[in-house]
């Protein structure tokens, strides 16, 4: 993606967004989780089919993910964030704070129970009065940071209905503490695929979440452990090019 002109990712992103011309509105936050299986000779990954009543990336395969609620900080944790992860995660500027960091992350395992059906964290007592967050309450799930990467970030560029900007966390299969069979509460992916990359990366998918799958590629054959502290491209458009910094 990195250098396409703003008419050329229109043209790609065609089918994946609303456009509301003339209009420019602010990205909101949002997390999306790349759960990462390496439990047999290849490494995969999730990805779950939108619906096509959507108007944002209808009929695509994504990652489990979605907006940020700033309440979500306050949701007690079994582990926090690793703190080179939580400085990244809390950006620059006037709205930068470890509360806005941990709002992140905590959305990224909200939104993956509520999509995906999988509560990632530790077995244990946890209680909660917010209503997102009654699932783990009821398996018995205490939330956990400590295994979250933070992986790329991108600003879903001008004219789109919805403008997100997202921060790409990865974790292993092996933190999911609870599975369940009949998936998420939401209903919003209708169906839940393990690929391997090279297919999740074949698949209709977004032209972002094929950048980023590409990206994450790299950064395993580097370090297949995924330390905390690596490398976080960062996608958004500048004047009429969209470009890839590194955080």
């Amino acid at each position: 993606m990195d250098n396409l002109t703003k008419a050329q990712i229109d043209k790609a992103e065609s089918r994946d967004f609303a456009k509301v011309p003339g209009r420019s509105l602010r990205p909101r936050d949002a997390a999306t989780l790349i759960l990462i299986d390496r439990s047999g000779g290849a490494v995969r990954v999730l990805l779950g089919r939108r619906s096509a009543r959507h108007a944002f990336m209808p009929d695509r395969f994504v990652f489990p993910g979605g907006r940020t609620d700033p309440s979500d900080s306050r949701v007690p944790v079994a582990q926090g964030l690793a703190p080179e992860e939580e400085v990244r995660l809390a950006g620059t500027g006037a709205r930068s704070s470890a509360a806005r960091a941990r709002a992140i992350a905590l959305s990224a395992l909200r939104e993956t129970y509520e999509e995906a059906g999988l509560l990632i964290g530790r077995r244990g007592p946890f209680s909660t009065s917010r209503e997102h967050w009654r699932g783990f309450a009821e398996h018995g799930v205490r939330p956990s940071l400590e295994g979250l990467r933070f992986v790329a970030r991108a600003i879903t560029p001008p004219g789109r209905v919805r403008r997100f900007d997202t921060r790409f966390l990865a974790a292993w299969r092996d933190d999911v503490a609870v599975a369940l069979p009949e998936g998420g509460p939401t209903n919003e992916l209708e169906e839940l695929v393990w690929l391997p990359l090279p297919e999740a990366m074949a698949l209709d998918i977004p032209l972002i979440t094929r950048t980023v799958l590409g990206d994450l590629q790299s950064r395993l054959a580097e370090d297949p452990e995924l330390r905390p502290g690596g490398p976080v491209p960062f996608y958004r458009m500048r004047g009429n090019r969209f470009l890839r910094d590194l955080l």
